[in-house]
């Protein structure tokens, strides 16, 4: 028997469990891109065995967990040794060892026995440790408890994006950089000018009067003697540019804030937490003038900041970020993947329809375009989103309500030949694009930016009769279109709701085509 252990690892982020799958046939592992922070004590474990023989039952499993990947390798669990234990189980097996730190590494492997034999030695795997409770956080929410001047409060509400910093020096060798971020409603994460991560929209929503999500990140890498922190914060669902309208159905929780932890860990054993606080500095003068997922982003490039994220920047006529309320709900990791750019889609076609330009994506989808930025100094490019067109060829918008869904672009005159854009806090549903303001556009222009929670698609279906192919090919765009954290009943008009009657059944079926196990258990 090939007694070989295939392992690849990645973390049940709705359970907070750690989930190893070991094979005997092959030897591979893979880890998470972005690993969140586990911030439950005992996280549970679990592995799947793969082999190319028949009926290959487990009888027995041994865990090590360790606290470094060098003690992990000489067999040492000095932070748990199950010691052999007979069992067939393979999933969702609570860690018993010793109390876990919060904002640590843990490295573990496993190896069971088979009514075939022994495997070896699984492929290393590890988890992070988060923040467990409030005790272990530092510092302020931060932020303005108020609308800027240039904000308006109303049914279609204006408030522009918050951009928030922080210098800070480093002295001595580091030896481990860990990020915990919330960024109400929506955050950009920078450190040193690099922006942090690969999620959009993040974190992923929730009911803030219950749950606040932050993020983990290893920045390890990115830290120098001098460094310079970066949060541009966006409205999302948090602060919902729907004042007073349907409050019961569209609810408003406060103005954007942040909490940030950044722990430094020295290699001298000693350790130092860089946490919001009011000697950060925050303007609303930046060039998101207003952003909401209902109505779009508006962004004014003559207003943009510079190198803000970077050190040296003079912030001179920035104002001292206040300590704002803190939200009701509790802080928790986000233990599921969160949303991202999954696929591009470039349009099938574009038509000049009087003095502006319909773009045919070719499929109705999720997401934004991103555009080559084209135009004079002043000049308003303007993108309008429609899921179908009317006979004569204009949008058809009536089905969005009073969602106005469009994109505004103010052209500086300062970008570069190859320059693009695209919004940062928002997401629109649509097939079609009417594009004004922009000049000899062409296809090549523009391209169509897929945004949906990160998950594997794992089912396909194909047939000989067309109909139905057609049937599962818009019913897997339908759903993909709809995960946006949690799954919403439409991504387009000014509704946008996780109705709970709509997926009682509907996840199900949903299962067969996406892996969407975290994003259920998480909503």
């Amino acid at each position: 028997m090939n007694k070989r252990i295939v392992s690849f690892f990645f973390l049940l982020l709705f359970t907070g469990s750690i989930y190893a799958a070991i094979g005997i046939t092959d030897l591979r592992t893979e880890q998470l891109k972005n690993p969140a922070g586990i911030d439950v004590r005992q996280p549970r474990l679990s592995w799947r065995i793969e082999s190319d023989e028949q009926n290959v039952i487990q009888t027995a499993y041994h865990i090590l967990v360790a606290s470094s990947p060098e003690l992990l390798e000489q067999g040492k669990g000095d932070i748990w040794d199950s010691g052999k234990i007979e069992s067939d189980a393979s999933q969702w097996i609570t860690y018993q060892g010793k109390t876990l730190k919060c904002n640590a590494p843990y490295y573990w492997k496993v190896k069971i026995d088979t009514n075939k034999g022994a495997t070896n030695w699984s492929v290393p795997a590890f988890w992070i440790t988060g923040l467990f409770n409030e005790a272990d956080w530092q510092g302020q929410w931060i932020g303005l408890d108020r609308a800027a001047p240039g904000d308006s409060e109303t049914r279609w509400s204006r408030l522009a994006a918050r951009y928030l910093r922080k210098e800070f020096a480093v002295k001595k060798s580091v030896k481990r950089a860990t990020v915990h971020i919330a960024g109400m409603g929506l955050y950009e994460l920078f450190i040193n000018g690099q922006r942090i991560g690969n999620q959009v929209l993040a974190p992923a929503p929730t009911d803030y009067r219950k749950t606040i999500l932050y993020n983990t990140y290893d920045v390890t890498s990115l830290l120098q003697t001098e460094n310079a922190i970066g949060v541009t914060l966006g409205n999302g669902r948090f602060y919902t540019m729907r004042q007073n309208y349907k409050p019961y159905k569209i609810p408003t929780f406060g103005y954007p804030k942040l909490r940030l932890n950044l722990i430094v860990e020295y290699a001298d054993g000693s350790k130092e937490t860089i946490a919001t606080n009011t000697s950060w500095k925050l303007t609303t003068e930046g060039p998101i003038r207003s952003n909401n997922e209902y109505d779009g982003e508006e962004y004014d490039a003559r207003k943009e900041l510079g190198a803000w994220t970077q050190t040296g920047y003079d912030d001179k006529n920035w104002m001292p970020a206040q300590r704002v309320s803190i939200p009701s709900g509790t802080l928790r990791a986000q233990m599921m993947p969160g949303m991202k750019v999954t696929e591009t889609l470039k349009p099938v076609s574009i038509k000049k329809l009087g003095n502006k330009y319909i773009l045919d994506i070719g499929q109705n989808m999720a997401g934004w375009v991103r555009f080559r930025i084209k135009g004079q100094a002043g000049d308003s490019i303007r993108l309008r989103f429609a899921e179908s067109l009317q006979d004569n060829g204009e949008l058809y918008t009536r089905n969005f309500r009073d969602a106005r869904s469009t994109d505004v672009y103010v052209v500086s005159g300062r970008e570069t030949k190859d320059a693009t854009w695209a919004p940062r806090f928002i997401y629109h549903g649509f097939r079609y694009v009417e594009v004004s303001g922009y000049p000899n556009a062409k296809a090549e222009d523009f391209v169509a930016e897929v945004v949906e929670d990160e998950m594997e698609h794992i089912g396909t279906f194909n047939c000989s009769d067309e109909t139905l192919n057609k049937i599962i090919r818009n019913a897997f765009w339908g759903i993909r279109s709809n995960y946006k954290g949690m799954p919403v009943d439409c991504p387009q008009r000014n509704e946008r709701q996780p109705w709970l009657g709509d997926r009682t059944m509907g996840c199900w079926g949903e299962s067969m085509l996406f892996d969407n196990y975290a994003m259920y258990t998480k909503w």
